[in-house]
């Protein structure tokens, strides 16, 4: 049986409820009204002084309306397909009416709902005319036959209001669009010979809240428990900068700055759950800026960085620099041994130029280059390595951070790079314009004499006696190997992340290139909620 929700009980006779509220009577009767029970609906006669039509509130006929509207759900927003999933199974109540009528709780919802416009999304989306249509018709008695019926009417109601805060709390609790999936399935890395996908390219891989399986129960339980209002309040994004974009949202001059501003309000929705730390240390690398912004309790450190080209893009991600190498050894990735080296196979010239070896990966064994192969290379049971030093394509630093890419921060062996305005060119890993202020910055106090073997170690003249006097003794040297493992202690949050809006080292907000064009893969997703 379809029971309607009571939070007081079903004390009071039918006729003193037909003046306090109309419809109370009408859906009182299905709830608290002994009726035959072979009949499956509820009729009632309202005095001719009442002037009001005879209506059937019919149990049956809700739930086959709602269970139509359920079957024939084909979106695959997740709020839509949870919404289906739940009024597919055995209905026991409604959602959104008590004893008395429609809930307080609908009113609520249709607060908010009614201010999607200033999120930049459409009213359309989240059915904002139809529940304000039905629930005038419910609360007037305009209710006829056909598209007016009063059982239609309370079901169209009842799923549209459901969809639609499911919707709204998806959306502004986890973001309206999942970018894990979509940006991870963006680019192919490779493909078979009829052009099968075997390997998509990883660009994302940002720690953030997501919702779990039995989200949307959970919020369904919470209108059942009439805490949905709370909820609604809770979920609202209050990022300091989330608020400034809505802020400049009505604002807008035209539609391509109101389009740049909604992509960037949604990544704000994006809530990462790696919290910064009590010193207040992070690094953040916004890739359309080409700039790496390091913030401690009181040092704000800003420099030009070059990264992914639009073929090999920089990976978003959240981590933590965890050590640093000082004149590192590369390991190049299999990606740029697919794509790059395996072609120089037997080009001995190639790999002295470049100062590669080649390593059996097992025994750790080097390998003459001439006796390589390009199946031997391609096997994954050897690596190609370029040697430490000058020329490293590393440059003298790099800074260690776990992820899935294998990409990291390090210098390079052509700062000219650094001038240009796009510096979009690398295979994906982040290079720094001036890796010795972070690594100072890194570091937890570090004493001078630390600091000067790393100096030393990059070919940088040291600023202690005890360094001066390190170098007369090792004049004859050509390169000076002090140190070469750093831990980084405590680690720092390092966040890569892709906003067109951001501000720059003076805090003032500026309009970054969308070089990878993320921006339109978000409109286009976003497309659905959008006018």
């Amino acid at each position: 049986m379809l029971h309607l929700k009571s939070r007081q009980g079903c004390q009071k006779g039918v006729c003193s409820l037909i003046r306090l509220l109309p419809i109370a009577m009408l859906l009182l009767l299905a709830g608290c009204q002994q009726t035959n029970h072979k009949s499956k609906e509820t009729t009632r006669q309202i005095p001719s002084d009442e002037k009001v039509s005879v209506f059937v509130f019919d149990e049956q006929v809700i739930s086959r309306h709602i269970h139509h509207f359920a079957d024939s759900e084909s979106s695959r927003i997740e709020a839509d397909r949870q919404t289906a999933t739940y009024y597919k199974g055995d209905l026991k109540s409604l959602l959104w009416m008590d004893y008395m009528g429609v809930s307080v709780n609908a009113d609520s919802l249709l607060q908010y709902l009614q201010q999607v416009e200033e999120l930049g999304m459409s009213r359309q989306a989240f059915y904002v005319e139809e529940i304000e249509r039905d629930l005038k018709k419910i609360r007037h008695l305009e209710i006829d036959t056909g598209e007016n019926d009063l059982n239609l009417v309370v079901a169209r109601l009842e799923y549209h209001l459901t969809k639609a805060c499911l919707r709204y709390v998806y959306g502004q609790r986890f973001g309206f669009i999942r970018p894990q999936r979509i940006f991870n399935g963006l680019d192919v890395e490779k493909e078979d010979d009829h052009h099968n996908v075997l390997r998509y390219r990883g660009l994302f891989n940002m720690h953030m809240d997501r919702p779990d399986g039995d989200y949307a129960r959970r919020v369904i339980r919470k209108i059942e428990s009439d805490s949905i209002v709370d909820y609604l309040s809770e979920i609202q994004p209050q990022d300091r900068f989330y608020l400034q974009l809505k802020g400049m949202l009505p604002k807008a001059s035209s539609e391509t700055e109101r389009q740049r501003i909604i992509c960037n309000m949604e990544r704000s929705r994006w809530r990462l759950q790696r919290p910064i730390p009590e010193t207040g240390k992070r690094v953040i690398v916004n890739v359309p800026a080409f700039h790496l912004y390091a913030y401690g309790a009181d040092t704000v450190l800003d420099m030009r960085v070059v990264c992914g080209a639009v073929a090999t893009k920089t990976p978003l991600l959240d981590s933590q620099m965890e050590w640093m190498e000082v004149n590192p050894q590369w390991i190049i990735p299999m990606s740029i041994v697919e794509k790059d080296v395996v072609r120089h196979v037997g080009d001995t010239a190639y790999f002295a130029r470049n100062r590669y070896q080649i390593f059996e990966r097992a025994t750790n064994k080097q390998l003459d280059v001439s006796e390589v192969s390009s199946e031997m290379l391609l096997s994954g049971k050897y690596r190609v390595a370029q040697q430490s030093g000058s020329g490293n394509s590393l440059g003298r630093i790099v800074f260690r951070f776990k992820n899935p890419y294998s990409v990291y921060l390090h210098y390079t062996s052509n700062p000219s790079a650094f001038r240009r305005e796009v510096r979009a060119i690398s295979h994906g890993c982040v290079r720094v314009e001036r890796p010795f202020e972070l690594a100072e910055f890194l570091l937890d106090n570090p004493d001078e004499w630390l600091l000067d073997r790393i100096r030393i170690s990059m070919d940088l003249p040291p600023m202690t006696e005890r360094g001066h006097k390190y170098l007369l003794a090792h004049q004859e040297e050509t390169e000076h190997k002090q140190i070469g493992y750093v831990p980084v202690k405590p680690h720092v949050p390092l966040y890569i992340i892709y906003y067109t809006l951001w501000p720059d080292e003076h805090d003032v907000l500026q309009t970054w290139p969308d070089v990878y064009g993320y921006d339109k893969v978000i409109l286009q997703h976003l497309k659905p909620y959008l006018p």
